[in-house]
């Protein structure tokens, strides 16, 4: 996962301006309202590359890239861009209400949202906290457990 800071551009009495990007165009864009608690991604997408635009609150994010036993987890607030390479499994719990934007390129918009959204069996944040360091991609969103420390 990359994360950047987003900066504002521009600031007034009116209120402000910010790029969320420039030059990047993108496929697909959806808005995601979620409350506390709730559990969004656990999945991956091997043909979709996806990148996402906190607009307001705060979420944890998991983060796995393919073929490493390492799993990330970063505190996701407002402004902060991220992106997911493809076959990096992902997924948020959100630490309070909060709306981000998902930009996508790649099978996923519209009716094909689930036709590249890979969903894994155990979820990341419940791998990390039982130390499951390794496991092996049997068919899309099926995994083995292979090693347990």
């Amino acid at each position: 996962m990359k994360r950047v800071k987003r900066k504002i551009d521009f600031k007034d009495v009116r209120g402000s301006i910010m790029d969320v990007f420039v030059k990047e165009p993108y496929e697909h864009c959806v808005i995601i309202y979620s409350n506390k608690g709730a559990v969004r991604g656990n999945h991956f997408h091997k043909l979709s590359q996806q990148s996402d635009f906190m607009l307001f609150g705060k979420m944890v994010a998991y983060s796995r890239k393919q073929g490493s036993k390492k799993i990330e987890k970063t505190v996701i607030s407002q402004n902060d861009f991220t992106t997911w390479d493809k076959g990096e499994a992902h997924e948020f719990i959100a630490l309070e209400k909060c709306a981000f934007l998902s930009f996508v390129n790649g099978p996923r918009g519209g009716d094909k949202y689930e036709s590249d959204t890979h969903r894994l069996k155990i979820p990341l944040h419940e791998q990390l906290k039982k130390n499951i360091t390794d496991w092996t991609l049997l068919e899309p969103g099926k995994f083995k457990q292979s090693m347990i420390k």
